[in-house]
């Protein structure tokens, strides 16, 4: 079961480790940080391995690899082979804590990993406290971007920016009423609330229903009584594949007929596994670039695919990124000193990545989520609308 982390419990956690983690030396403010300048780069890569989010921490590893291999193929960086240590975050804030502090005693000096907001969390002040910046590729909460610590950046767009890409697109799609459903983590709860603010602010769509299910349940009955009640043009469901599977499968059953669209952490293969075949069909999704709604990424595709033996997914193309961004500041850095790595992450201006140039906002974030819609036809998640 991918046990995951309530809101209000996984800021609690970040003070915590916080509180855990600083000791004398204070948030990069260690006088006994070193960085050695000879042999290997870490990279630390905490992903979920196992558990129900384990088919994207795959092609999360695949990503990272892929971008490790070409750069040491080309000689590394700065004459330094890259070298990928990766550790099961399982989406478990105690066991990704306990990776984090795992990537910190083996000597890793950049994270490029992060997948569930809310075991994320507790792993951020355990890498500021190392002095390690974060190039966060999945994980998307605003939480993350709350802490305001100097060492995280995120190269996916953040649920303020999902949420502005759905009404958007309600809107434009005739959508009068809504539903809001969410598993009450931090991820999750991040983008229906947002969700809800943007549509009050609009005006013109009736928020139907807001509601909250818990994570890791086989039975959402009550939840589907309370859509089915509401009767909304549209449910919206902000949490991850697995529940959101049984709950349109069980709207399904129940003999919905309203529109179904899905946030970013249910854009897997799994999804349409788990609510079936039909049932999925037609169902809409924010999310940002799937390596098959990339204009000219057939090479990389097809070398992934030679590569791993299967093709790419969701969340690869951003964990290659989040590698090559990764190597790009060291570069400029001309080393591995955390502060000196961050001032060359806030100082990137138009590295290409495959969401497009880069530069960060003043928050660390994207300057432009990259939000479009995708549909699922035929079993597969394709693009509907790029919303641009």
């Amino acid at each position: 079961m991918k046990l995951r982390l309530p809101k209000a419990l996984a800021v609690g956690a970040v003070a915590a480790a916080l509180l855990a983690t600083t000791g004398c030396g204070g948030i990069l403010g260690g006088s006994g940080d070193k960085t050695a300048d000879s042999g290997p780069i870490k990279l630390a890569a905490v992903i979920p391995m196992s558990g129900s989010s384990a088919p994207t921490g795959v092609y999360m590893k695949n990503g990272m690899q892929m971008a490790v291999d070409e750069i040491n193929a080309k000689g590394g960086v700065l004459g330094r082979q890259l070298s990928l240590d990766l550790e099961d975050g399982a989406c478990d804030p105690t066991q990704a804590a306990a990776a984090a502090n795992k990537a910190v005693s083996n000597g890793a000096v950049i994270s490029v990993g992060g997948y569930c907001s809310g075991a994320t969390l507790p792993t951020l002040p355990i890498f500021a406290k190392a002095n390690i910046p974060m190039i966060i590729p999945a994980a998307n909460s605003q939480d993350l971007v709350n802490q305001k610590l100097p060492n995280v950046f995120m190269i996916n767009g953040t649920g303020t920016q999902q949420a502005a890409a759905a009404v958007k697109f309600m809107v434009k799609d005739g959508v009068k009423s809504v539903a809001l459903v969410d598993d009450n983590t931090s991820y999750s709860k991040d983008i229906a609330t947002e969700t809800k603010k943007d549509l009050q602010a609009d005006g013109t769509l009736k928020v139907a229903l807001a509601t909250s299910v818990t994570a890791g349940e086989s039975d959402y009955s009550s939840a589907v009584h309370d859509i089915m009640g509401a009767n909304p043009d549209m449910l919206y469901w902000t949490g991850y594949y697995q529940e959101g599977g049984l709950i349109i499968n069980q709207l399904k059953s129940a003999g919905f007929k309203g529109k179904i669209m899905v946030a970013d952490g249910s854009v897997d293969p799994s999804l349409v596994k788990i609510a079936g075949a039909a049932n999925a069909e037609g169902v809409f999704a924010t999310m940002t670039q799937t390596p098959d709604t990339i204009k000219g990424a057939e090479t990389w595709i097809s070398d992934y695919t030679k590569k791993f033996g299967a093709a790419p997914g969701p969340y690869s193309t951003q964990s290659y990124d989040a590698v090559r961004v990764a190597a790009e500041a060291v570069t400029q850095a001309k080393g591995t000193d955390g502060a000196a790595v961050i001032k060359a992450l806030e100082g990137i201006n138009g590295f290409k990545i495959f969401s497009g140039p880069l530069k960060f906002t003043a928050e660390h974030t994207l300057s432009s989520g990259g939000f479009q819609i995708l549909v699922i036809q035929g079993g597969k998640f394709v693009l509907k609308d790029a919303l641009s």
